[in-house]
């Protein structure tokens, strides 16, 4: 009974708040125009990559070889970045490196150990990300194997 009241004296106070830009744009006839975020072709792209490099990861773990590289991981050279934001000669470093090491871990002749080639290719996008846009390192870290 106690929480119930508290339940009805919190939502009279969320109704009888003034806040709502929308409905007053609506009320006076005024367009009003939200601002969605729509992720770009790049930002989709690394998404995808992290996915796949965590099924990677567990394949690993699991004592799979991975089987083929991802073709659409060479979208990287080509997808549009998020407004304001570009390609530079450090990207297109890193980009370049990132193929490669990516691609060694599809390598079943390689003498480097899988975990090894795997966990480069993840430090290379830590240091990619280092240099520009540093919100996803904390979420790259976890796909390092230990």
């Amino acid at each position: 009974m106690k929480h119930s009241l508290w339940l009805m004296v919190f939502t009279l106070m969320l109704l009888s708040c003034k806040e709502s830009t929308s409905e007053e744009a609506v009320a006076q006839n005024e367009p009003f125009e939200y601002d969605m975020y729509v992720p770009s072709e790049m930002a989709n792209l690394m998404n995808d990559m992290y996915d796949h490099n965590l099924q990677i990861k567990q394949d690993i773990l699991d004592g799979k070889q991975p089987k083929e590289f991802p073709e659409e991981f060479l979208k990287i050279h080509s997808a549009e970045f998020t407004k304001g934001k570009g390609r530079n000669e450090t990207f297109d470093n890193f980009s370049k490196l990132y193929i490669s090491t990516q691609k060694e871990i599809y390598n079943p002749d390689s003498e480097v150990d899988l975990k090894s080639r795997f966990n480069s290719s993840i430090n290379l996008c830590i240091s990619c990300h280092q240099t520009e846009c540093t919100g996803p390192i904390s979420r790259i870290k976890k796909l390092i194997i230990q």
